[in-house]
């Protein structure tokens, strides 16, 4: 596998009497295009973050609002993989004007992904809150254009381990962006195994690009499931109490056709289970935890 990591970089910049943005010399004393090429050399992408408004929405910098065509060329000419682009700032332009309200519905004409949600922290309510909005824009994704409900929190502490593997099983099947948002110089062996999980990633990157739903909520715990490529299906039974639950995820819910046989590899444990499953796969599932299954259907001989 090779990691493809995103640094959103929120670049200390003035702007040159050409009304082009330049690096600040005392941060980028080399300029972007030094760095990009330093990141693409390490087999990495670089992105960059702007605003659709006068100023960032931090205050600090300038956005690109009257110089888009100039931006766009100046971010390309750096050798730029990946554009940011926030809405702070903007003069209270109308939405109807400017399209800044759900952008699911309109900005796949404009880019490949887009922010279903409020920015996200690293907390279990935060996280989960973040998948639920993010969720109901489900039919909007598809390849090529992408929910996003904000960059990963997986390994900045705030969670537990099984919370964190919660955050990336949802991203995952949900085929969000898989931005990572902690230090990658000083990953934990749980953070490297969470975020390395190439079973995990390939559900992600799956060719049918259909992102998985909530099909079943009792309580407090939860199914989701979404279809993948070759007939197989994707499920996380998702237990978001404090005390175990035992969870069943049943065919006509995640759209199996009934009495299919299916085999079940835990995408977490990498392990194929023992038994074939007609019609149900149950799970005891930990508090705030979840169980991934790649649900594969069998010829009838088997």
């Amino acid at each position: 596998m090779r990691w493809c990591l995103l640094g959103l970089l929120s670049l200390d910049i003035d702007m040159s009497t050409l009304g082009y943005l330049v690096p600040r010399k005392s941060t980028f004393p080399s300029g972007i295009k030094a760095l990009a090429d330093y990141a693409h050399g390490k087999g990495l992408k670089l992105g960059i973050y702007s605003d659709a408004g006068s100023r960032t929405c931090s205050q600090r910098m300038p956005g690109s609002l009257g110089h888009e065509q100039k931006d766009a060329e100046t971010f390309a000419s750096w050798g730029i993989d990946y554009l940011k682009y926030d809405n702070c700032n903007n003069g209270d332009l109308k939405p109807m004007k400017r399209g800044d309200m759900h952008p699911a519905l309109w900005a796949d004409k404009l880019g490949n992904s887009w922010r279903t949600t409020m920015d996200i922290n690293d907390s279990w309510e935060s996280m989960v809150s973040r998948a639920d909005q993010n969720e109901v824009y489900a039919e909007h994704a598809r390849p090529g254009d992408w929910n996003d409900p904000d960059m990963l929190e997986v390994g900045n502490g705030g969670m537990s381990n099984d919370e964190y593997i919660v955050h990336f099983s949802l991203w995952a099947a949900s085929k969000a962006p898989l931005l990572i948002g902690c230090d990658v110089r000083n990953l934990s062996k749980e953070t490297l195994a969470i975020l390395g999980n190439e079973e995990v990633i390939a559900v992600n990157q799956d060719p049918l690009g259909v992102q998985a739903k909530k099909v079943r909520m009792e309580g407090d715990h939860e199914v989701w499931a979404g279809p993948l490529s070759g007939y197989r299906t994707v499920v996380i039974q998702l237990n978001r109490s404090p005390e175990f639950r035992i969870i069943t995820a049943q065919w006509d819910d995640i759209g199996i056709p009934p009495k299919t046989v299916v085999e079940a590899r835990d995408l977490w444990k990498h392990t194929i289970m023992d038994k074939r499953f007609v019609n149900k796969v149950k799970a005891n599932v930990r508090p705030h935890a979840c169980k991934m299954f790649l649900l594969t259907p069998l010829p009838l001989s088997e």
